[in-house]
Protein backbone atom coordinates (compact mmCIF):
# COMPACT_ATOMS: atom_id res chain seq x y z
CA UNK A 1 0.00 0.00 0.00
CA UNK A 2 2.54 2.75 0.83
CA UNK A 3 4.69 1.63 -2.35
CA UNK A 4 1.53 2.30 -4.52
CA UNK A 5 0.24 5.74 -2.62
CA UNK A 6 3.00 6.81 -0.89
CA UNK A 7 1.93 8.99 1.58
CA UNK A 8 -2.23 9.27 0.65
CA UNK A 9 -1.95 5.56 1.95
CA UNK A 10 -4.02 4.84 5.18
CA UNK A 11 -1.84 4.30 8.14
CA UNK A 12 -1.78 0.83 9.91
CA UNK A 13 -3.58 1.85 12.70
CA UNK A 14 -6.43 3.55 10.21
CA UNK A 15 -6.69 0.08 8.21
CA UNK A 16 -7.09 -1.97 11.29
CA UNK A 17 -9.96 0.50 12.31
CA UNK A 18 -11.74 0.31 9.11
CA UNK A 19 -11.37 -3.81 8.90
CA UNK A 20 -13.06 -4.15 12.79
CA UNK A 21 -15.72 -1.70 11.27
CA UNK A 22 -16.46 -3.63 8.20
CA UNK A 23 -16.18 -7.17 10.11
CA UNK A 24 -18.57 -5.54 13.03
CA UNK A 25 -21.56 -5.75 10.13
CA UNK A 26 -20.49 -1.81 8.64
CA UNK A 27 -21.40 -1.78 4.77
CA UNK A 28 -20.75 2.38 4.02
CA UNK A 29 -17.98 3.84 3.86
CA UNK A 30 -19.67 7.14 4.19
CA UNK A 31 -19.12 9.36 7.58
CA UNK A 32 -21.75 8.55 9.86
CA UNK A 33 -23.59 11.52 11.61
CA UNK A 34 -22.43 13.39 14.07
CA UNK A 35 -23.67 14.66 17.18
CA UNK A 36 -23.91 18.44 18.15
CA UNK A 37 -25.92 21.20 17.57
CA UNK A 38 -26.90 21.56 14.32
CA UNK A 39 -26.42 25.65 12.63
CA UNK A 40 -30.14 27.60 13.31
CA UNK A 41 -28.90 31.07 13.17
CA UNK A 42 -28.36 30.99 9.43
CA UNK A 43 -31.25 30.46 8.09
CA UNK A 44 -32.92 32.05 5.23
CA UNK A 45 -35.08 34.28 7.88
CA UNK A 46 -32.17 35.79 9.32
CA UNK A 47 -30.44 36.27 6.10
CA UNK A 48 -33.44 38.33 4.82
CA UNK A 49 -33.64 40.15 8.25
CA UNK A 50 -29.96 41.11 7.71
CA UNK A 51 -30.67 42.12 4.36
CA UNK A 52 -33.50 44.26 4.77
CA UNK A 53 -31.25 46.30 7.67
CA UNK A 54 -28.53 46.48 5.65
CA UNK A 55 -30.87 48.39 2.99
CA UNK A 56 -31.98 50.45 5.32
CA UNK A 57 -28.88 51.81 6.70
CA UNK A 58 -25.80 50.86 4.80
CA UNK A 59 -23.30 52.56 7.75
CA UNK A 60 -24.15 50.00 10.24
CA UNK A 61 -21.44 47.75 11.58
CA UNK A 62 -21.81 44.16 12.38
CA UNK A 63 -21.50 44.55 15.64
CA UNK A 64 -24.72 46.85 16.08
CA UNK A 65 -26.59 44.40 12.99
CA UNK A 66 -25.86 41.72 15.55
CA UNK A 67 -27.63 43.55 18.52
CA UNK A 68 -30.15 44.70 16.89
CA UNK A 69 -31.23 40.87 15.59
CA UNK A 70 -29.56 39.28 18.58
CA UNK A 71 -27.25 37.34 16.44
CA UNK A 72 -23.56 36.17 16.71
CA UNK A 73 -21.07 38.75 15.58
CA UNK A 74 -19.78 35.89 13.42
CA UNK A 75 -23.23 34.74 11.83
CA UNK A 76 -23.92 38.04 10.74
CA UNK A 77 -20.51 38.41 9.07
CA UNK A 78 -20.98 35.27 7.30
CA UNK A 79 -24.35 36.17 6.27
CA UNK A 80 -23.02 39.72 5.07
CA UNK A 81 -19.91 38.21 3.04
CA UNK A 82 -21.17 34.47 1.85
CA UNK A 83 -24.76 34.85 1.27
CA UNK A 84 -25.37 38.42 0.25
CA UNK A 85 -21.87 39.04 -1.32
CA UNK A 86 -21.05 42.35 0.79
CA UNK A 87 -17.43 43.13 1.35
CA UNK A 88 -15.74 46.10 3.68
CA UNK A 89 -14.53 49.17 1.88
CA UNK A 90 -12.39 51.52 3.54
CA UNK A 91 -12.43 55.30 1.79
CA UNK A 92 -9.80 57.55 1.91
CA UNK A 93 -9.74 60.41 4.42
CA UNK A 94 -10.32 64.09 2.53
CA UNK A 95 -9.65 66.79 4.49
CA UNK A 96 -13.16 69.30 3.91
CA UNK A 97 -11.02 72.59 2.91
CA UNK A 98 -8.61 72.19 0.30
CA UNK A 99 -6.02 73.92 -0.81
CA UNK A 100 -5.81 75.30 -4.31
CA UNK A 101 -2.71 73.17 -4.83
CA UNK A 102 -4.67 70.10 -3.40
CA UNK A 103 -7.46 70.92 -6.14
CA UNK A 104 -5.37 71.31 -9.02
CA UNK A 105 -4.41 67.75 -8.52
Amino acid sequence: MKRAFGEHALSTTQVFRWHKAFLDGRESVEDEPRSGRPCTSKTDENVTKVRDLVRSDQRLTVRMISSVLNLNRQTVHEILTFELGKQKICAKLVPKILTSEQKEN
